[in-house]
């Protein structure tokens, strides 16, 4: 048995220890959902990062610093702000807010000031998340796919049946407890992986200066953070596409209910200190890596992949293996919060609450278990299929989460005149119109991203709508 395989096995090993320290926690759905709302500060900071950031940060975010050079680290500008935003704008007044209304998901806070007796916004937001939640895990599980085949040489497919059973067994186990303390663990992992690989590719390329030197060799638009593409894509679109990428971070509605699990204000002040300053890192990390990667290895057929190509050929087995963990710790991250994400939209919101389900509480907790396990199931059947970028996949399905939440909740937050019909207008035009451009014009605009006019249709309905309805009553 290889070094790496038995690193791989103590990880998982870890992960299972922590799935049944947590499943006291999950006989109810607070307790499955949200942990009961008792979380301390590191370790929603922690979480936040880990379930924002998954498979894409490691494997994509590399990938494209690869791809285009220097100005991938204008995705760290955006990342950086949209994080830092979503903690000074939004957490403190999600958090009290959900607390009064006793909110236990998402929709359960978009209702609370609401008489929405037709369930609309339960049901859009139902629609929302199951769609967009299913291609993002889908998308995750295609980076475990790719990851386990570019460590170990397994077959694809059989490395995207193997992470899923891990990620949805402690999933199912442990619930939402589970899943934040692994978050924690995973999380320092991302970071000291994303600290080492850039750092040691830099220094086998001979230092940052001989970095640049090969990639101009190469291309010289690669050290240029204000390049114009050959094509004449303008610039400004480029930049603004880049620093849009942290736009959703104010609506993805994972990343909300981490708010909402703090134990209290004074933890949400102290995470959100934490949480900003290791993203930066993590992002400007992967970035690094990327670009120092190209100088290593030109010409890789598939760009995502540097990150596994650099931990197997800068470092001893048992190095890489530790590595391969890494890059495992990010997707399982993001796919357990996912999953119980959509588990809590069919249980909570549509059984519970739209079809008034008389069932006790450990009945559902039990329901949302079973419904964890076949959502995981679809995007494993899904992920075999093997969509190509993993970039391309889970930007989609980021900005259509955050084009849909994001408007809403800011309005409800910070205008007591928003009405139900407002909030209704706001997700479903943030979401068609976030699709919408990615389907239909962003090809012909210069490939601006679909999360700037998600959000901006999306803010115009919900504040136009909200005020056109307000006046009639």
């Amino acid at each position: 048995m290889s070094t790496t395989i038995i690193i791989l096995i103590i990880y998982l090993a870890m992960l299972a220890g922590l799935a049944i320290w947590s499943r006291r926690e999950t006989r109810t759905l607070k307790g499955y959902y949200l942990a009961d709302k008792k979380l301390p500060y590191w370790v929603v900071a922690f979480s936040t990062n880990a379930t924002g950031e998954s498979g894409w940060l490691l494997l994509g975010l590399s990938g494209m610093g690869y791809l285009v050079g220097v100005q991938a680290y204008w995705v760290v500008v955006g990342e950086v702000l949209g994080i830092t935003a979503a903690w000074w704008f939004i957490a403190r007044r999600l958090k009290k807010f959900s607390d009064e209304a006793d909110a236990i998901t998402v929709p359960d806070f978009l209702v609370a000031k609401f008489q929405d007796k037709l369930n609309l916004i339960r049901g859009i937001a139902i629609v929302i998340i199951l769609v967009m939640a299913t291609a993002y895990i889908t998308a995750q599980m295609v980076a475990t796919g790719k990851a386990f085949s570019s460590f170990l040489g397994i077959e694809y497919a059989t490395g995207v049946i193997l992470g899923s059973i891990f990620i949805i067994g402690y999933t199912y186990v442990g619930g939402y407890k589970a899943v934040s303390y692994t978050d924690v663990m995973q999380g320092v992992l991302m970071l000291l992986g994303l600290i080492i690989v850039p750092a040691a590719a830099i220094y086998a390329s001979g230092g940052w200066e001989e970095v640049q030197n090969n990639l101009v060799l190469q291309d010289p638009s690669l050290v240029k953070m204000f390049a114009v593409s050959d094509g004449g894509k303008p610039i400004f679109i480029t930049i603004a596409s880049f620093l849009a990428i942290g736009l959703p971070f104010l609506g993805m509605p994972q990343l909300m209910l981490r708010f909402m699990s703090a134990r209290d204000d004074g933890e949400v002040r102290k995470a959100r200190i934490v949480s900003s300053l290791v993203l930066l890192i993590l992002t400007f990390g992967a970035v690094t890596a990327g670009v120092a990667g190209r100088a290593l290895f030109p010409g890789l057929e598939d760009s995502e992949t540097i990150f596994p190509v650099l931990s197997n050929n800068l470092f001893p087995e048992v190095i890489s293996g530790m590595l391969l963990v890494v890059v495992i710790s990010a997707i399982m991250s993001t796919v357990d919060s996912l999953l119980l994400l959509v588990s809590s939209s069919v249980v909570r919101d549509a059984y519970q609450k739209i079809m008034k389900s008389t069932k006790s509480e450990e009945v559902l907790s039990t329901y949302g278990k079973y419904v964890t396990i076949i959502i995981g199931a679809i995007a494993v059947v899904l992920g075999i299929q093997e969509p190509q970028v993993i970039f391309d996949f889970v930007l989609a399905s980021w900005s259509g989460l955050g084009s849909a939440f994001g408007p809403p909740i800011i309005g409800i937050l910070y205008n007591k005149r928003i009405t139900w019909e407002g909030v209704v207008a706001g997700m479903l035009g943030g979401f068609v119109a976030s699709v919408t451009w990615l389907v239909w014009f962003k090809a012909d605009y210069y490939g601006l991203y679909e999360a700037i006019p998600g959000f901006i249709f999306g803010l115009v309905l919900t504040y136009g709508v909200s005020w056109l309805t307000s006046q009639k009553n």
